[in-house]
C-alpha cells in the first residue's frame, strides 16, 4: 500500500516515492548542510554572547532575540532532518513523522510571533519611553514568551485535530517517507491550513505595519539623540517586517511544492531546495545582521568571543605600544 504524496508504505521502499536525481541532489544537499552548519555556528556564538553578559540577560529585546535564535535553531535542525530523510528515502513510523511535522509547524509560527513581539517592544521603547521600564519586567517577559508559545501551537492543534478526525488506526501503524504533507488526508484540510496561515499573516502584518508607522512618526518628530534613536528603531522594525514577510511566505511553500510535484519531480526537487535556502535560511540570517552587526554593544561582545578573547589582549598591547612611541 502506497500513498504517492506522503510515501506511506508497509515497511518497504516503493518506486512511487519521491526520488532525487543523484548528482544534482548530492550537490544541493552538500550546499545546504554547509549553510545550515554556518547558520548554527553563528547562532551558537550569539547565544553564548547573550549568556556571558548580564546586561543582555536583563534586557527585553535581547531576551526576545535569543529566544528567536533558539526557535530558529531547533526549526532548522528539524527541517534539515526531514530533508535528509527524504534524500536518503528513509521510512520512519507514521507517529514519529506526525510529531516531527507538528513540532515544525509550531516552531514556524513561533518565529514570526517573536518578531511581532520584538516590534512591539521597539514601539514601546521609542514611542512610550516612560512606560518601557514598567512594561519590561521579568513577569511581563514570562507572560509574553508563554503567549508566543501558546499562540504558536494553535495552528498545530487545528491541523492535528482535523487529522485525528479523519485518519484510521490502521494508517498509524504504517511507515512513511516523511514529508510536510503527512498530516494532509483529504483536500479540505489543505484549505483549512491555508485559512489559518492567512489569518495569522493578516494579524501579524497589521501589527508590524502599526508599529512601523508609529515609530517612523516618532522619528520624524524627534530631535538630536532622540531622533537618531528613533530612526534606528524605524530601520530595525523595517528589517523585522522583511524578515516576517519571508517567514510567513515560508509557511506557504508546502503548497507551492505540491503544485510543482504535479508538474515534474525534477521541478519539485529544485523548488524545494530554493524554498529551503530563500525562505528558511535567508530570513534567519537577517537576525545576525539586525542585532549582531547593527547593535554596537552586542557586536563588540560578540567579536570578543568570536576571536576567543584575543581582541581584549590585542587592544591593551596596542595602546601600550602607542604610549611607548609617544615617550620617545
Amino acid at each position: 500500500m502506497v500513498d504517492n504524496i506522503t510515501g506511506i508504505t508497509n515497511g518497504s521502499k516503493s518506486s512511487d516515492t519521491i526520488l532525487f536525481r543523484p548528482v544534482t541532489a548530492n550537490v544541493n544537499v552538500i550546499i545546504i548542510q554547509v549553510l545550515v552548519g554556518i547558520f548554527l555556528y553563528i547562532n551558537s556564538l550569539m547565544i553564548l554572547t547573550f549568556f556571558m553578559k548580564e546586561a543582555f540577560r536583563t534586557d527585553t529585546r535581547y531576551i526576545l532575540f535569543v529566544h528567536m535564535l533558539f526557535v530558529d535553531s531547533f526549526l532548522m535542525m528539524a527541517t534539515n532532518l526531514t530533508l535528509l530523510l527524504l534524500y536518503y528515502r528513509l521510512v520512519i513510523p507514521y507517529e514519529a513523522c506526525i510529531v516531527l511535522n507538528l513540532v515544525m509547524i509550531w516552531l514556524q509560527f513561533c518565529t514570526p510571533l517573536t518578531l511581532v513581539a520584538m516590534c512591539l517592544e521597539r514601539y514601546v521603547a521609542v514611542c512610550k519611553p516612560l512606560r518601557h521600564a514598567a512594561i519590561s519586567t521579568p513577569r511581563i517577559r514570562v507572560v509574553g514568551l508563554l503567549l508566543i508559545w501558546g499562540l504558536g501551537c494553535v495552528p498545530a492543534l487545528v491541523i492535528l485535530l482535523s487529522f485525528a478526525a479523519l485518519v484510521s488506526a490502521e494508517r498509524l501503524t504504517m511507515r512513511v517517507l516523511c514529508s510536510v504533507d503527512a498530516l494532509i488526508v483529504i483536500e479540505w484540510q489543505r484549505y483549512l491550513q491555508i485559512a489559518v496561515f492567512k489569518f495569522y499573516f493578516l494579524v501579524m502584518s497589521v501589527v508590524i505595519a502599526f508599529t512601523y508607522i508609529k515609530v517612523a512618526a516618532a522619528a520624524r518628530s524627534a530631535s538630536g539623540e532622540n531622533r537618531k534613536s528613533s530612526t534606528k528603531g524605524t530601520r530595525t522594525v523595517a528589517l523585522h517586517a522583511i524578515q516576517l514577510l519571508l517567514c510567513l511566505m515560508q509557511l506557504l511553500t508546502p503548497f507551492v511544492e505540491m503544485a510543482a510535484l504535479q508538474i515534474s519531480v525534477v521541478v519539485y526537487n529544485q523548488i524545494r531546495v530554493v524554498n529551503f535556502v530563500v525562505f528558511m535560511i535567508a530570513p534567519r540570517c537577517l537576525s545576525p545582521l539586525i542585532y549582531g552587526l547593527r547593535d554596537q554593544k552586542f557586536f563588540q561582545t560578540l567579536r570578543n568571543y568570536a576571536v576567543f578573547g584575543l581582541d581584549k589582549k590585542i587592544q591593551p598591547a596596542a595602546s601600550q605600544s602607542r604610549k611607548v612611541k609617544l615617550r620617545h
